[in-house]
């Protein structure tokens, strides 16, 4: 039996159906999409090769570059909002009461979809019905916002529902993390005097930083490609005041029937994503990662 198993043809294929879902699903559409960001298509007339047209245009789009630095801005403040995240993951770690119910409660974002939130939040933004608008009211203020139809504040009323929807994630993978960390070390250090901000600063975060480094990847990269709730809360709106990357290669691929400019798009947003994971590796790498990646 032990030979059987060990016969590179029969792990082969064992292997293969894996092998040909991923092909199928993730580099197959790939490729496609990178062959019809060269092309001229509106979905139904034949196709027309321009080669690399759809990118040149792409850089000289301006409703494009604004898009692009509104994924950036989201990526960067998903970015910092870790910081809070494993605030909330170290006092959850310790010796607090209710931390297994708290946790309980950050992960109910978790169980909701994005569709579902954004539905959610729309009533809590609603300019006259709104429980946020209701709440200002009664603290007097006069003129209360139009949280999503205001280019100047429609960012940031965006993030908000996305900061509260990823909280539980982060939290409960900093909380894991935390807790693989060994009992003796912290009972060590407490007893030579550290104190709880010590330990933490010193001991906790240097032996999770290569946690820290994956959900940094995870929160940059998901925030770039970020699309279901922005498209259900404000569509881009108001004015492009709060178009992404995502919901403006929907907008010209499925509204504007150009599906060539919208896959160059897709495939330009796959390269920044791939980028950026580089670049996030090579700042966070050690001196030992770098000599053996």
């Amino acid at each position: 039996m032990h030979k059987v198993m060990s016969n590179p043809r029969v792990i082969a294929l064992y292997v293969l159906p894996s092998l040909l879902l991923i092909l199928a699903i993730i580099y197959v559409p790939i490729i496609l999409t990178g062959y019809y960001g060269l092309m001229q298509w509106d979905g139904v007339s034949p196709m027309t090769f321009i080669g690399l047209e759809n990118y040149k245009t792409l850089l000289k789009d301006a409703a494009f570059g604004s898009s692009m630095l509104h994924s950036f801005l989201f990526a960067l403040l998903s970015a910092l909002s870790l910081a809070g995240y494993m605030l909330v993951a170290l006092v959850l770690s310790g010796r607090i009461r209710g931390a297994n119910l708290l946790r309980k409660i950050y992960l109910i974002p978790m169980l909701l979809s994005s569709v579902a939130i954004a539905q959610l939040w729309l009533k809590i933004y609603h300019p006259s019905s709104g429980i946020l608008n209701s709440f200002l009211s009664t603290l007097g203020v006069k003129e209360t916002p139009d949280w999503l139809a205001d280019p100047s504040i429609v960012l940031t009323a965006l993030f908000v529902p996305i900061l509260w929807q990823y909280a539980g994630f982060y939290i409960l993978i900093y909380y894991a993390a935390l807790k693989n960390i060994p009992a003796s070390l912290i009972e060590a250090a407490r007893i030579d005097g550290a104190t709880s901000l010590q330990i933490a600063l010193r001991i906790k975060l240097p032996l999770i930083a290569e946690v820290i480094k994956v959900t940094v990847v995870l929160a940059v990269v998901g925030s770039l490609k970020y699309f279901d709730l922005i498209y259900v809360m404000t569509d881009g709106g108001p004015n492009g005041a709060s178009e992404v990357m995502a919901s403006y290669m929907y907008s010209k691929a499925f509204r504007s029937f150009d599906f060539g400019y919208g896959s160059a798009i897709g495939f330009f947003l796959l390269i920044v994503c791939l980028v950026a994971t580089w670049g996030i590796r090579r700042l966070t790498a050690t001196k030992d990662t770098i000599q053996y990646s």
